[in-house]
């Protein structure tokens, strides 16, 4: 227990040891005991990382923008800001069984599938990102926000394959507030493509340098333990039998419920199956986020080595993204690997190695009228946070995840008096 007598003793679990969990215990830890029950091997959520050939690479693609200050605030006090650089990462789609780039201005001009008058409404939409009243537009869908503004045939030969890549068979239910947002964050890029945040060795650093944070503050991390169980037994909340004075929970708010936690409102989540490949060669044309028009069992290919130099990992490596509602394809393995194969012309001697990783509650999808749903930081004496709260509205993030984790960890601090 703590040793500081003049501090109220606490017993604090937190389920889920993603970014939301491990920025809630680093606002807590010295404060109180932490439990941190993780369902996986390793920490991180959607944010861990596995081997490579040659160092660690992120099980699901991730990146980082200019405006994120709280994850430069931590990865500050963790002593890593040094090892955060930014690249360009440029940008193309895949129409037709062609790679069409989309970073320059003059590869937008050129682009086919988009008339000079289609090209005007996007970019006038692009301008305009930043000045619209988001709150305005979380009852409006996407699909038919921009076909008002841009008409249809900017919608289907530019955001249905976004909102696609993105969302799935949920596209269509996605609100204009969650394009927007995404637009506008996206909008400041130069000629070389906009610039994106990553770690020297990976996010792995960053989940690896809270870890021993949190374990030198005397944190307990209990990896491979899935919450099976949550009970109010009348004066606390339990966690697999386990009763504590504070429970924090980053789980989705529908499995929580299931698992016998407080109802609230029905978000809508999805999962992700993310296919990261090793490869002899470079296959996307230098471009690092490539969406597929044409219709694939993945909705777009990243190129992470088109970004970070490959040299850092004796090989090219890229991403293939897909997202479902209830449970992902059958054979989804099988069909990725074979369909990029053979639409990118890979031999089996051109692959080192590849790998599917299945998150089923990967997170929420931003519906019409999700703003309505969010639920508050307590419910019952119990709190929640994580990429369906507040802070991650109406773009999940990195960001959004550390604001929720620290913003929870302040409201057990003033409740208690720690």
């Amino acid at each position: 227990m703590l040793c500081n007598k003049n501090i109220v003793e606490m017993d604090i679990c937190i389920i889920g040891g993603g970014l939301s969990g491990l920025s809630a215990a680093y606002n807590l830890r010295g404060k109180a005991d932490i439990t941190i029950l993780e369902k996986n091997e390793r920490l991180g959520g959607c944010l861990s990382s596995s081997k490579a050939k040659c160092g660690y690479i992120e099980d699901f693609y991730h990146h980082c923008f200019a405006g994120d200050e709280n994850l430069f605030e931590l990865s500050e006090s963790l002593g890593i800001l040094n090892e955060l650089e930014w690249m360009s990462g440029s940008t193309g789609y895949y129409v037709n069984s062609k790679i069409n780039p989309l970073t320059t201005p003059i590869e937008i001009l050129k682009y086919p599938h988009l008339s000079i008058t289609d090209k005007f409404r996007l970019a006038l939409l692009t301008l305009q990102s930043g000045k619209y009243d988001l709150a305005g537009l979380d009852d409006v869908s996407a699909k038919e926000f921009v076909i008002d503004k841009c008409k249809e045939s900017v919608y289907s030969s530019f955001f249905e394959p976004l909102l696609r890549s993105k969302f799935g068979d949920m596209k269509d239910s996605v609100s204009a507030a969650w394009l927007i947002s995404r637009i506008a964050i996206r909008s400041d890029r130069k000629t070389g493509g906009e610039k994106l945040g990553y770690f020297r060795y990976g996010y792995n650093s960053l989940i690896e340098a809270l870890k021993k944070e949190l374990l030198e503050s005397g944190c307990a991390i209990k990896e491979n333990n899935p919450v099976k169980k949550v009970f109010f037994n009348g004066s606390k909340w339990e966690v697999n039998g386990t009763a504590y004075d504070a429970v924090i929970s980053t789980m989705n708010p529908s499995s929580l419920k299931k698992a016998g936690g407080p109802a609230v409102s029905d978000i809508t989540y999805q999962g992700a199956a993310c296919m990261t490949i090793g490869l002899k060669k470079e296959v996307t044309n230098g471009i690092y986020w490539l969406n597929m028009k044409d219709e694939a069992p993945y909705g777009a290919v990243i190129g992470h080595t088109n970004m970070v130099p490959s040299e850092r990992y004796g090989e090219h490596i890229v991403y293939l993204a897909s997202y479902f509602k209830e449970k992902p394809a059958d054979n989804l393995k099988e069909t990725m690997i074979k369909d990029f194969c053979g639409r990118f012309g890979v031999s089996e001697e051109e692959i080192n190695w590849y790998k599917l990783k299945i998150e089923n509650s990967a997170g929420p999808v931003y519906t019409k009228g999700y703003k309505k749903l969010i639920p508050g930081y307590e419910k019952e004496g119990l709190f929640m946070a994580g990429m369906f709260s507040l802070p991650n509205y109406p773009e999940r993030s990195m960001e959004g995840s550390i604001i929720a984790g620290k913003d929870v960890a302040s409201k057990i601090i003033r409740k208690y008096g720690i």
